[in-house]
C-alpha cells in the first residue's frame, strides 16, 4: 500500500468508484437535472461499459464544464474505450498541476507530449508538479532527458528514485538499465540486471528477454540461454522458445526492449500497469495499459495485457478488437487468437469464434488446445458430429494418456455420447475418470447417464454422491443426486436433495420437473402439478419434453408411465 500511496492521487480512484471529494469533486452544486445522466453515467462505469459511461459524462459535462470529478470520469471512460484522439484533446484542456489536479490528464498529457518529441517542455513541466506521483514523475524525467540526448541527467533522475523512497529503487534500475542498453552501454545495462550495481532486480518476463537480448550483444549467448532456463525452465511460451532458439543457434539477437524515447515511455506506463494489477480497480490500471499502447502499438505484452483487463470487465468487443492488433507474425499470435475466440464465444458470437478456431487449426494443425476449443465452441451449438471430429483430432496429438487431459476424454465421451455412441462414450468417461478418479463432473455426467438408461444404478448412485460430497453447493448435481434416488425408489431422500437442488437452480425447467415427479411419488400431488406448471413456463429443452409435462398434468404420472411401457412407481423407502 505504501507504493499504491505514492502512486495514485486518491482523486483518481474516486472518479472510477464514483466517490465525490470535496468542492468541485462531486455533483453537490449541479443543477438536479443533471442527476439522471450522472447516475446513468455511474451504473455504466460500475458495469464497465466505457462506451456509455463517455456518453453519460458528456452530458452531465454540458451541464456542469467544470466539474472535476466529471471530467476525470470523463477521461477515463474515453481512455477505456480507446479513442485516444478525443482524449488527448479533453485532457490538453485539463488542469494536471500537483495536488489539485487531475492525475488521468497528467498521464495522458504526457503521452501526447512524448508522441510530439517535446522532451524539454515535459522534463519542465514535470519539475514544475503534475499530479502523478512520486514515481511516475521520476520515471517520466528519466525518459524525458533520455529523449533529449541527455543520459547522464537520465541517470541521475532515475537513481533519485532510490534517495527518495527505497521501495522504489528497483522501478528506477529497471529503467536505467534498459536507457543504458538503447544507447549501447549494454556492459553498465548488464551488471544492473545481474544485480552487481546494488539493486537486486526480481526477473520478470520482459526483463529476462531483455538481459537476454543484452548478453547476446556482449557475444555471451550460453550465459543469455543459462538464464532463461534458470527463471522459466523447459516449458517456454512461443516468444521465449524462440528467443532461446536463437542464441542456441549463435545468432547475435538485436536489442529491441527499448528502441526510442516513445519506448521508455510505453515501458513506464506498462511498469506500472503491471504493478497496480492487483491492488486497483481495472479501470485505473486499463488506462496505463492504454497508454502503453498508445505509445507503442507492438507493445504486445501491452496488448496482453489491455485484453485481459477488459476482458475481466467484460467487456468483450473492446477485447475481441485488441487481441486482433497482435499481428500473425508475432510469437504470440496464437495467444491472442484464443483469447480473441473466447472474448468472442464470452459475447454469444460463437459463430465468429468457430471461424477463429478454425482458421488456427489450419495454421497450428498440431496444438491440441486449438482442437479442443474448437470442438467445445461445436458442442456449445449442439453440432456434436463436428465437436466429436475436433476431440478426435485433440485425441491423436495426446499421445499416451496423463491425468492433466481427462478434460479432452471426457468432453469427447459427451459428444458421444449425445450421438448415441454409448459404448464409445463409456469408455471415455471411464478413461477419464481413471485419469481423475474424483472429478465431480465426470462423476455426475457418468452416474447421471446410467440412470437415464436405467443401467448400474448402485454404481451410478455411489458416482453422483462422491460428486455431491465434492461439491455439496451445484445444484446440477444434487438434481442427479436426487433424481437417482428417484429411480431407485428412495422417494424420501429424492424429496430432500431435489429440494437443495431446486434452491440452487429455482428457474430450471428439468429440476422443477424433477421434483414435481418426486412429489407425486410421495403423495405430494399437488405440489406436483405446480412444479409441472413451473417447468412449462421456464421452457423444457424440447418439444418433447413439453409433451410429456403436458400429459403428467392432464393424467397424473402412474398413467403416463403405463402408456409409455415404463415401470411403475415403487418406493423403497421400507428397506
Amino acid at each position: 500500500m505504501r507504493l499504491f500511496n505514492r502512486l495514485i492521487h486518491p482523486m483518481l480512484l474516486a472518479a472510477v468508484l464514483g466517490l465525490p471529494l470535496g468542492a468541485g469533486w462531486g455533483l453537490g452544486a449541479a443543477r438536479a437535472d443533471l442527476a439522471g445522466p450522472y447516475l446513468a453515467a455511474r451504473t455504466a462505469t460500475l458495469d464497465g461499459d466505457y462506451r456509455e459511461a463517455a456518453n453519460y459524462y458528456g452530458q452531465a459535462l454540458l451541464g456542469d464544464p467544470g466539474n472535476a470529478f466529471l471530467q476525470e470520469s470523463e477521461l477515463i471512460a474515453l481512455v477505456g474505450m480507446d479513442d485516444m484522439t478525443t482524449a488527448k484533446t479533453f485532457a490538453a484542456t485539463m488542469d494536471i498541476s500537483r495536488e489539485k489536479g487531475s492525475p488521468i490528464a497528467a498521464l495522458v498529457q504526457i503521452a501526447t507530449m512524448t508522441e510530439a518529441g517535446e522532451f524539454d517542455a515535459l522534463q519542465k513541466r514535470v519539475a514544475e508538479g503534475i499530479n502523478g506521483g512520486t514515481l511516475l514523475d521520476g520515471l517520466v524525467q528519466g525518459w524525458a532527458y533520455y529523449g533529449m540526448g541527455q543520459m547522464s541527467e537520465a541517470r541521475a533522475a532515475f537513481d533519485a528514485l532510490a534517495k527518495q523512497d527505497p521501495t522504489m529503487a528497483v522501478f528506477g534500475a529497471y529503467h536505467k538499465a534498459l536507457a543504458l542498453a538503447a544507447v549501447g552501454d549494454f556492459e553498465t545495462a548488464d551488471k544492473i540486471f545481474a544485480g552487481d550495481a546494488g539493486v537486486e532486480l526480481r526477473p520478470t518476463r520482459r526483463g529476462v528477454i531483455a538481459h537476454a537480448q543484452i548478453l547476446s550483444q556482449l557475444e555471451r549467448d550460453a550465459d543469455a540461454m543459462a538464464l532463461i532456463d534458470k527463471v522459466f525452465g523447459p516449458e517456454l511460451d512461443p516468444a521465449l522458445a524462440g528467443l532461446r532458439a536463437d542464441l542456441a543457434a549463435g545468432k547475435t539477437v538485436p536489442f529491441t526492449a527499448v528502441t526510442s524515447p516513445a519506448d521508455g515511455m510505453s515501458e513506464v506506463f506498462f511498469t506500472l500497469a503491471s504493478a497496480l494489477s492487483n491492488e486497483l480497480p481495472e479501470a485505473i490500471t486499463l488506462v496505463y495499459a492504454r497508454l502503453a499502447v498508445d505509445l507503442r502499438p507492438d507493445h504486445i505484452d501491452a496488448l496482453l495485457l489491455t485484453a485481459s483487463l477488459l476482458d475481466q470487465q467484460r467487456q468483450f468487443d473492446l477485447s475481441t478488437a485488441v487481441y486482433a492488433k497482435v499481428p500473425q507474425d508475432d510469437p504470440s499470435f496464437t495467444a491472442a487468437e484464443l483469447g480473441r475466440a473466447n472474448a468472442l464465444g464470452q459475447a454469444g458470437k460463437v459463430d465468429a469464434k468457430i471461424e477463429v478456431l478454425t482458421a488456427l487449426t489450419r495454421a497450428r494443425p498440431d496444438l491440441v488446445a486449438i482442437w479442443v476449443e474448437l470442438g467445445d465452441a461445436q458442442r456449445q451449438l449442439e453440432r456434436y458430429k463436428e465437436a466429436l471430429a475436433a476431440y478426435d483430432k485433440a485425441v491423436s496429438l495426446l499421445g499416451d494418456p496423463a491425468p492433466e487431459q481427462w478434460f479432452v476424454y471426457f468432453a469427447r465421451g459427451i459428444a458421444e455420447e449425445r450421438l448415441k455412441q454409448w459404448d464409445n462414450a463409456e469408455k471415455d468417461f471411464r478413461l477419464a475418470l481413471k485419469l481423475n478418479p474424483d472429478q465431480p463432473q465426470v462423476l455426475n455426467y457418468l452416474g447421471y447417464s446410467f440412470v437415464e438408461r436405467g443401467q448400474n444404478l448402485d454404481e451410478a448412485l455411489d458416482m453422483i454422491q462422491r460428486a455431491a460430497t465434492a461439491q455439496p453447493e451445484a445444484g446440477y448435481i444434487l438434481d442427479s443426486l436426487g433424481w437417482a434416488e428417484f429411480r431407485l425408489g428412495r422417494y424420501a431422500d429424492a424429496v430432500g436433495n431435489m429440494e437443495k437442488a431446486i434452491e440452487q437452480m429455482p428457474v430450471d425447467s428439468l429440476v422443477n420437473d424433477h421434483l414435481g415427479d418426486v412429489y407425486w411419488a410421495v403423495g405430494r400431488k399437488r405440489e406436483a402439478e405446480f412444479q409441472w406448471r413451473r417447468a412449462l413456463s421456464f421452457g423444457p429443452e424440447t418439444e418433447a419434453d413439453a409433451a410429456r409435462i403436458r400429459a403428467k398434468l392432464e393424467k397424473g404420472l402412474d398413467q403416463v408411465l403405463i402408456d409409455e411401457k415404463q415401470p411403475p412407481l415403487k418406493s423403497t423407502d421400507a428397506d
